[in-house]
């Protein structure tokens, strides 16, 4: 007998895959908010969403649209990156804070749903993926953020590595952090 909850929701359904920010605008040479090792983590997150594609198990797409001088909503810059355009049937929301609760439509949607898991991957680690945890913590929503599919932009100081460690400590504070592998099992089936 599975455990099920009160909802209906049992621990053996898929999570929710977030796939938080994977814009033109984070890869574009010469902008701000370069990715430093964009392509690897892109080659994590198209294994990620494919396994959740091939499967029909649901997806979720966030996009930023913040109204500031460097990040231009009427850029092609702000447009998905081709292979994680939303396909029908899944969600796109679009959000102009760092946080994806910023989009009300987003907020709407995540306090209606119960009991659902998210695993989260994407861009912009240190904005959108610490900022829509922090915020789905405080509103009692679970996340799992995929360490090794998740990325951040250069920081100012330090090395991007070091920067992604510190970043990653702290969401560990308001969600579970694990690499795809734990996420993934031997077998090729959820581990969570």
């Amino acid at each position: 007998m599975s455990s099920r909850d009160l909802f209906g929701v049992t621990e053996a359904d898929p999570p929710v895959l977030v796939c938080a920010d994977l814009q033109c605008e984070y890869l574009a040479e010469g902008r701000k908010h370069l990715i430093a090792d964009g392509d690897v983590i892109m080659a994590r997150c198209r294994q990620l969403i494919a396994l959740w594609r091939d499967n029909l198990w649901p997806v979720i797409h966030l996009k930023r649209i913040a109204q500031a001088a460097w990040f231009n909503p009427a850029s092609n810059l702000t447009n998905w990156l081709d292979d994680f355009k939303p396909r029908p049937g899944e969600l796109a929301f679009e959000h102009p804070l760092p946080s994806a609760y910023s989009s009300a439509r987003f907020a709407e949607y995540m306090s209606n749903m119960r009991s659902m898991r998210c695993v989260l991957l994407g861009f912009s680690l240190d904005e959108t993926v610490l900022s829509t945890v922090v915020d789905g913590f405080h509103r009692s929503h679970r996340y799992q953020v995929i360490a090794d599919a998740v990325a951040c932009r250069q920081a100012c100081v330090g090395d991007v590595a070091s920067y992604k460690l510190v970043v990653t400590k702290v969401i560990s504070n308001f969600a579970g952090v694990l690499d795809s592998a734990e996420l993934i099992g031997a077998s090729g089936r959820l581990a969570v």
